[in-house]
């Protein structure tokens, strides 16, 4: 028989272990399945700063790494961020002009003349069925030439905004967008290279992955039954949440939603920067 106060001391010793356990498995991520893999992100930079490219080297492994090759200093880079296994998307606006880019003279006459009034200096896409598509092409040359493994279609939804196009008055079709954007994912294809949808899977069966940005006020809205076939297909599904308090529940309720095979990378309001899921795997 257990005296009582070996009994008190034996309780004590449970509940201590558990608690420390508890404490153990608060401080880790939520880990997805392995077809999750790590996200990290230079190019959106929404409220806090982006991954910077030191770090992205330093920590990125077998991992999604989105960059903007055509700001200063970053194509030099890739290469070094390729070494631990890690894919580079490559970044394109390729339904707006933006006024900061080399060839945004190239870009004009097919953009409508109305500044876009949630970005400055952006200006949509007016016309694809011109010269428009030498300019991305030219674009896709250059990050084939740096080493870019994917090319980002950032904007490639603006044909289907019926507010912008009232607003902005763009000539293009939606038909004529699906056209544009499919040819461009195409010639990406021919050079043995990866298309990155974003935020619409509409009329784009032939890309190899879909980045979605998602909002603390603003989480799913984009189509569920599209973004399941992409996972079922073994296709690149990623959720770039923005400004957020708590990272893991809402990581948790994104792969209850669809699955744990959803790669997830979190703007954290507390932390200010992004945090990164999935990480540590081989």
């Amino acid at each position: 028989m257990i005296k009582p106060k070996y009994l008190i001391i034996s309780i004590l010793i449970v509940l201590t272990t558990l608690a420390c356990d508890k404490n153990d498995n608060s401080s880790e991520k939520p880990h997805g399945s392995d077809k999750a893999i790590p996200v990290y992100n230079q190019a959106y930079q929404e409220n806090f700063e982006a991954d910077k490219i030191s770090e992205i080297i330093n920590n990125a492994k077998n991992a999604y790494v989105l960059v903007d090759p055509f700001q200063p200093g970053v194509a030099k880079s890739i290469s070094d961020i390729k070494v631990k296994g890690n894919q580079v998307g490559g970044y394109i606006s390729i339904g707006t002009g933006e006024n900061w880019r080399d060839d945004f003279d190239n870009l004009k006459p097919f953009l409508v003349s109305k500044e876009w009034g949630q970005w400055e200096g952006e200006y949509f896409v007016n016309k694809t069925n011109t010269g428009i598509i030498d300019v991305m092409k030219a674009r896709i040359d250059s990050m084939e030439k740096w080493g870019c493994d994917w090319v980002e279609f950032d904007n490639m939804d603006w044909i289907f905004d019926v507010d912008l196009r009232k607003e902005y008055g763009y000539e293009v079709t939606i038909d004529e967008g699906i056209a544009y954007f499919n040819e461009l994912c195409n010639y990406l294809h021919q050079k043995g290279m990866k298309c990155m949808a974003k935020n619409t899977v509409e009329g784009a069966s032939s890309f190899d992955g879909v980045l979605y940005e998602s909002y603390h006020k603003q989480k799913n809205w984009w189509d569920n039954e599209g973004t399941r076939e992409f996972l079922n297909a073994g296709k690149l599904v990623i959720v770039n949440h923005y400004n957020e308090s708590n990272c893991d529940e809402v990581y948790i309720e994104y792969m209850n939603i669809y699955s744990s095979d959803i790669s997830y990378i979190c703007e954290d309001k507390n932390l200010k920067k992004y945090v990164h899921y999935n990480e540590g795997k081989e």
